[in-house]
């Protein structure tokens, strides 16, 4: 693999497994530095022992995304044992409840949307103005494909914090154009992770409301499920050539999902600007 990302820092929330394991392997492989951020130590040496049998240099921080307080110190841990992060991706995220809004517990519901959605805020407010200041920078969120869906019944927590995700990144965006800093969403496709394997043991207690989950838990399974080197693939191509790609939802090559329409440039005109 050509080192095309030699002396760039990367950190990447989720790193402990799944999607952002594999992101946090390619970026290694492409010769950057990267910090390894979950919550499970043990997970994170799991994705550390990978690494390091390939030679690359890594920095485990196991940390709660959802706590300010951990972010700013992550932050201090990247900056002392690795320099100025240039690449930020949020890999890190819950299912939640698959429960109706009327049966939801609040509590659960909440921290789907401190883990998904305040946990990639805090990491995006920390790290983006040292970026900004270096001229340089690329912030990745991974959103998913149902924020995009017609909403169904059950995941409403889930879709609720990934459609606000794709809207914080949109502003991020807006906020940064032209400093050479970009932020974008991007779907991973549907693969067989951990959170898959979470969906399909809850909804065998669930009635024909979840029989949605049910055709698209048997549709992973019968496809083998996208391959997550996939989403790595595509963050590469965009921390190397996505300099003019910014606020977009992105999808991955081939998915076993055709792309849906997100936002193109609205159209749409706001009178006080008339």
């Amino acid at each position: 693999v050509p080192q095309t990302l030699r002396g760039k820092i990367a950190v990447v929330t989720g790193a402990g497994r799944g999607v952002g394991s594999e992101i946090a392997q390619r970026l290694v492989k492409s010769g950057a530095k990267v910090a390894l951020v979950a919550r499970s130590v043990d997970q994170l040496k799991l994705t550390e022992d990978l690494i390091s049998n390939t030679g690359g240099f890594v920095y485990s921080i196991p940390a709660d995304i959802s706590s300010e307080n951990e972010v700013e110190s992550i932050k201090k841990h990247v900056k002392e044992h690795l320099g100025q992060t240039d690449i930020l991706v949020n890999a890190a995220g819950v299912f939640g409840p698959l429960k109706m809004i009327k049966d939801s517990d609040p509590e659960n519901w909440i921290q789907t949307i401190h883990i998904n959605l305040l946990g990639p805020y805090y990491m995006c407010r920390t790290f983006v103005g040292d970026m900004i200041e270096s001229g340089w920078g690329r912030i990745i969120n991974v959103s998913s494909a149902a924020s995009l869906h017609i909403p169904g019944p059950l995941n409403s927590a889930y879709a609720t914090s990934k459609v606000a995700l794709n809207q914080l990144t949109r502003h991020l965006a807006a906020e940064i154009t032209n400093t050479g800093v970009t932020a974008n969403v991007i779907h991973p496709g549907d693969v067989k992770t951990n959170m898959w394997k979470t969906i399909r043991s809850e909804i065998s207690n669930l009635g024909p409301e979840a029989d949605d989950y049910r055709n698209w838990v048997s549709w992973v399974n019968e496809t083998g499920g996208d391959p997550p080197a996939k989403a790595a693939d595509l963050i590469i191509k965009l921390v190397e050539e996505g300099e003019k790609i910014n606020g977009r939802f992105l999808w991955i090559q081939d998915g076993l999902q055709d792309p849906i329409e997100s936002w193109g440039e609205s159209s749409v005109t706001q009178p006080w600007k008339d």
